[in-house]
């Protein structure tokens, strides 16, 4: 081969080289959305026109605040609650959606919510990790310490004040009812109202530090607290607000972090605070316990009675056990409000 010929070929060979090598088309890319779009829920015929916000203490507008972590696969679980509840929504346009979330993330959250959703009433509240990233301890499952877990503790300083009740729903758990009913309950002199367990070991959240030391057991005093999941809460937000209860929760977080009194995450101070004097929800509004517990996240089944609300509580969630191939029987009631677009690598062109 002449030289000059050489010169050439090993030139192409390194050129061959530098240059990208064309890709297969890749069925998603940064503008195609996440998730598919949830069908349009209208209101029944009976169903009040909701004003909210321009008549700020309308009556007829149901509001649920949820937490929203755009980085998270739990913001798959996010977008498979709010689908349960509108679909088992009477009047799912009176339903106004508070999300909270990290500023940072929320433009891909606008986005992700409206091409979801593009018919839903919702605002994204600014959660500043600062809040509460100095008062957290380590606890036994790393997603509970996440910033984000605390955030329901700053509801009521957060939200409008003229929203003066909330429904509380965690990011892992679907509606299979009307949410209204879980709304009307009366929680009468109660800051706040959830399902309780009284047959829980309540001594079991808390460790040998807080029982043992001459002072902290006195808060249950004239007390009979019984364990409740913080993951569904029904809150009056001006009570809340009138006796300063987000203070009250920073307290015992401080002295979590002297004392280690407990293990599990932003629940322990909710029963301290909060535990025997509970205003008590049926129990069909929190079927909790689905993921497992928090070590293992083994198969569990419902409790005894009737349903309203599946909760994955627990290491287990339902779209991990899913992908995995190895659901457990329960997490086929997630899976129908699942909208998780679930695209192969290659396209079919």
């Amino acid at each position: 081969m002449p030289p000059e010929n050489h010169i050439i070929t090993t030139g192409l060979l390194i050129l061959l080289i530098l240059l990208p090598l064309p890709s297969p088309a890749i069925a998603t890319t940064a503008d195609t959305p996440k998730f598919r779009e949830a069908p349009a829920f209208r209101n029944g015929k009976n169903c009040p026109i909701s004003k909210w916000p321009k008549n700020p203490y309308d009556p007829s507008t149901i509001h649920i605040a949820m937490t929203l972590d755009y980085t998270s696969p739990y913001l798959r679980g996010s977008i498979a609650g709010i689908l349960s509840v509108l679909q088992h929504s009477t009047c799912p346009e009176n339903t106004f959606f508070h999300f909270l979330a990290v500023r940072r993330h929320f433009n891909h959250l606008n986005k992700t919510i409206t091409s979801t959703f593009p018919y839903l009433n919702f605002n994204l509240y600014n959660f500043n990790p600062s809040l509460v990233r100095h008062l957290i301890s380590s606890s036994i499952r790393r997603a509970l310490d996440q910033p984000l877990n605390y955030a329901r503790i700053y509801l009521a300083d957060l939200l409008p004040a003229t929203v003066n009740r909330i429904i509380y729903l965690d990011s892992d758990l679907i509606v299979v009812d009307d949410v209204d009913k879980l709304w009307n309950i009366e929680l009468n002199d109660r800051v706040l109202g959830a399902p309780e367990y009284c047959h829980a070991n309540f001594t079991h959240y808390f460790t040998h530090k807080f029982w043992f030391h001459p002072i902290f057991p006195n808060t249950f005093k004239n007390r009979t607290p019984c364990y409740f999941n913080t993951g569904v809460m029904v809150i009056d937000l001006q009570k809340w607000r009138n006796d300063d209860y987000t203070q009250k929760l920073e307290h015992w977080m401080r002295v979590q972090k002297r004392y280690r009194i407990y293990e599990l995450g932003s629940l322990p101070p909710f029963l301290l605070v909060f535990a025997g004097n509970v205003k008590q929800v049926e129990h069909r509004w929190n079927q909790h316990g689905l993921g497992g517990d928090n070590l293992e996240g083994q198969c569990r089944d419902l409790h005894p009675g009737p349903v309203s609300l599946l909760h994955w509580s627990g290491k287990g969630k339902p779209w991990l056990r899913l992908d995995s191939k190895k659901p457990c029987p329960l997490d086929s009631l997630w899976a129908p409000y699942d909208l998780f677009r679930h695209q192969s690598l290659f396209s079919d062109s």
